[in-house]
Formats: C-alpha cells, sequence, structure tokens
C-alpha cells in the first residue's frame, strides 16, 4: 500500500513541479494584500526572501508601527553578533521614508513614554499626508505627560475611522471639520480644556456613525454632551475609580442610535430623545464589594440610576442585564448579571418583561449574605411572565435568599420547561437537590437539574 501511494503521487506531482514556487505567479497587489495582515515588523521580515520581496512591503496600504517593536529588533542586525546601538526613533522614521505607497489605508501607531514629541509629531504627519483612512494612535505615558495631536489630523479629509488611545491631549481648533469620519473610539485621553472638547470634537463630525467613549476617574470632568443625529453605535465606559455617587453627567442626544452600551460606574445619564431604532443594549454595572463604606440608600439610589438609563431602551429587542421601568415587550430572553445591589432591579425587570421565554441568572461573586435583597412579590398571577420556559441560575450558593428566588419562579412559570441550577460541589448539589423536590410547581411538565 505504502509503494503504491508513492507511486501514484509522483504521477500526480512530478519531480519538475515539486520546486515550483506557488507565490511567484501571484501578482504585486495580492501579496500586499496577503502582507496588510501583518504588522509592519513582520512585513519588513519578508524582505529577504528574494530580490521581488525585497521593496514589497514599501507598497503595502498599511502601517501597524510599535516602539516596542522597534527595540526588539534592533538586537541583532545583519552579521554583527553584538547589540547595535541604533534607536527605535531611526529606525521608525526610515520605514517611513521607504514606504512608497500611494496611500495608507490603516495607520497604527503605539508609543511609550521616551518618544519625544517631534517625531510622534512627525510620524503624524506622515500618515495624514498620505491620506490616511484609519488612524490608531496609542500613547502610553507616566501619570501627568501628555501628547498633542498636530492639527492637520482635524482637516484630515479622507479620514474615516480614528482611535485615540492614552497619553494624548484632546483640543480641537476653533473651526474644523472631519467630513467622512464615521467611527471615533476616544480611550482614556485627556481634554486640554474640559468636557467642552469633547462635545466640540463631535460637532465637528457631520457622518459620526459608532462612538467608543471611555473615561477613568482622573479627568476631573462632571459633564459630557453627545449630541449627533447620526450615531448608530454608542459604547460608553466609565471605570469605578472613585466611589463619588454624583461624579458625572452626560446628555445623549442620539435619535438614530441602534445600538448601545454602558460599562462601569454609572453615574446620570439623561437621553434628551425616545430611542425608537435601538434594537440592542448591553449594560454592565460595577458592584460593591465588601469595602464599599456606602449607605443601602445610596445603593438603593445606584439602583434607581440603572433604571433611569433604561427608561429609554424599550424598544430593544436584545437586552443584557438590566431593566427600566415601562414594559419590554419585545423582550425575549435576558442575561441577568447578578450582585449584591441588584436584586430589587432583576425583580422589577420580571414586572416588566410580559413575554420573557427564557432568564439567565450569573451571579458574580461576593462574600455577605446580609447584602442579598429579594423580596417575593405580592401573589400576582401576572408578575411573572406566562411565557417564560426556561430558567438557568450560574453560580448558585444555597444561601437563604437564593433558595426563596427559586422556589417562587417554580411557584409561578406556568409553562416553564426546564430549571437549570449551576452548583459548585456535590454536597450542595444533594443539598439543593432535597430542598427543591418539595417544593411544588407550577408547571407539571418541568423538568429539574442541578448540575
Amino acid at each position: 500500500m505504502g509503494i503504491k501511494s508513492i507511486s501514484k503521487r509522483q504521477k500526480l506531482y512530478p519531480k519538475t513541479d515539486a520546486m515550483i514556487d506557488r507565490f511567484s505567479d501571484l501578482s504585486n497587489s495580492l501579496l500586499c494584500h496577503i502582507l496588510s495582515f501583518l504588522t509592519t515588523k513582520e512585513a519588513v521580515a519578508t524582505s529577504i526572501l528574494s530580490r521581488r520581496w525585497k521593496t514589497l512591503w514599501t507598497r503595502v496600504p498599511k502601517l501597524d508601527l510599535d516602539t516596542d517593536d522597534m527595540h526588539l529588533s534592533l538586537d541583532k542586525i545583519g552579521e554583527c553578533n553584538e547589540p547595535i546601538n541604533i534607536s527605535y526613533t531611526d529606525v521608525l522614521s526610515r520605514v517611513l521614508a521607504l514606504h512608497i505607497a500611494p496611500f495608507i489605508r490603516s495607520f497604527r501607531l503605539r508609543c511609550n513614554s521616551d518618544c519625544a514629541p517631534f517625531h510622534f509629531d512627525t510620524w503624524t504627519r506622515t500618515a495624514i499626508a498620505r491620506n490616511v483612512e484609519e488612524l490608531k494612535l496609542l500613547i502610553f505615558y507616566s501619570y501627568g505627560i501628555h501628547m498633542g495631536l498636530p492639527c492637520s489630523i482635524f482637516y484630515c479629509q479622507t479620514l474615516v475611522a480614528l482611535e485615540l488611545s492614552g497619553g494624548i491631549d484632546l483640543d480641537p481648533p476653533s473651526s474644523f471639520q472631519l467630513p467622512n469620519l464615521k467611527i471615533l473610539r476616544l480611550l482614556e485621553i485627556y481634554y486640554c480644556k474640559d468636557s467642552s472638547c469633547f462635545s466640540w470634537l463631535l460637532s465637528g463630525c457631520p457622518v459620526l456613525e459608532d462612538l467608543s467613549f471611555e473615561r477613568d476617574g482622573y479627568d476631573c470632568l462632571y459633564h459630557f454632551q453627545i449630541s449627533v443625529p447620526t450615531l448608530k453605535c454608542l459604547h460608553i465606559a466609565f471605570r469605578p475609580y472613585r466611589l463619588d455617587l454624583n461624579d458625572y453627567t452626560i446628555e445623549i442626544k442620539a435619535p438614530a442610535l441602534e445600538y448601545f452600551k454602558f460599562e462601569g460606574d454609572l453615574g446620570h445619564i439623561v437621553l434628551l430623545e425616545k430611542l425608537d431604532n435601538l434594537f440592542e443594549a448591553d449594560v454592565y454595572i460595577c458592584s460593591f464589594d465588601e469595602s464599599d463604606s456606602l449607605e443601602e440608600s445610596q445603593k438603593r439610589c445606584y439602583g434607581d440610576r440603572v433604571f433611569k438609563l433604561l427608561r429609554a431602551l424599550t424598544t430593544a429587542k436584545f437586552l443584557l442585564l438590566f431593566p427600566g421601568v415601562t414594559e419590554f415587550l419585545n423582550l425575549v430572553q435576558l442575561d441577568f448579571k447578578l450582585n449584591p445591589s441588584n436584586w430589587h432591579v432583576l425583580q422589577a425587570l420580571l414586572l416588566v418583561a410580559p413575554n420573557l421565554e427564557v432568564l439567565v441568572v450569573d451571579k458574580c461573586y461576593y462574600k455577605s449574605k446580609d447584602k442579598l435583597c429579594w423580596m417575593e412579590p405580592p401573589d400576582d398571577p401576572g408578575y411573572l411572565s406566562s411565557n417564560l420556559t426556561s430558567f438557568n441560575f450560574r453560580g448558585f450558593k444555597g444561601l437563604k435568599l437564593e433558595v426563596e428566588f427559586v422556589k417562587y419562579i417554580l411557584k409561578e412559570a406556568r409553562i416553564l420547561k426546564t430549571m437549570t441550577i449551576n452548583v459548585s460541589s456535590g454536597e450542595l448539589k444533594e443539598s439543593v437537590v432535597e430542598k427543591l423536590s418539595k417544593v411544588p410547581r407550577l408547571s407539571r411538565t418541568c423538568l429539574v437539574t442541578v448540575e
């Protein structure tokens, strides 16, 4: 069998064809497209393959530059075994000088704290002069050290996507416009004057569709305005570095919004217009831990903010985590991330989701039993969705109020088909099975599984 297989392969692939370089048949444009999936460091490394490949990387319409990569690539160059003392700024400048593509589709630059403002400005201007479409600038500096942007960025006619991250000062000029910018990501940057810089930047983006806005607790800004008629996707992330519940307000006016995501420490979010086009909403609210010195009234106030935020999300067909006050008639599946401060939020959601079919409760880790706050509602046949068929509780610890909640589902879900309880140990499994076996079930066809 082995000899026949070898003979057959020899007929199909003669020796004369075995050494054919398949890449040689590809056009330069196709090879450049393949190289565009690599970092610039990796693309430059292909220049040693042959004479044709020596300058091929210079035509790739993408530059992905990282100062850390440049440091690593300087350890050994050529035939010398000793490290060569060449700065990464010289290497980066040389790469940009050799690059001859008529335009740059994508330009990514990641710098650390030892990058001089002059070099950062020069490299960025080079990308803009080449009619860049996607521009990503990531500056990782020490606290208090920021980098300004060249003014030419704010007048770039070809820019479609812009991402600014880290130690960058945002200070747009008094008059500018980015006529083709559709995607904007501002990730924990600094605002040179105040939050009006943020609003002013948005005003110069007439076709903006996708905005990501991440903020940390060090910028000392308290009021933000997002007014973009064309905005379809909005992602807000406020990192919980502080526990001041009144530290910021966001006013949102985005009538065309289709996707909304919030994560982090929730402040006052005001939606100025109804979101008739909203399709999906994801909300991740930070929880409180044992060290948080907050009164119970403050925690309930925090929960009330959740209600106010999601009042405008009633048209969402897919919702992750938290409810609003009015009814969610389109909501059929809810994945709820449970923490000590939002039990009452879950309880309220069950009241306003009459068509809910699938409920998944994923309990986040916490220690204190006293912080749980589940109260069984009055005996009301219309309280729980009459369409609920599947219920899954992940992270079940067997605490008293958790058991009461599961019992409530069994007693009220009329057509429940499956209930799955995920526990952490076999001993707990036996205890839960024993407790639930004694609970009356409204649905006679319900299958309860404890895993």
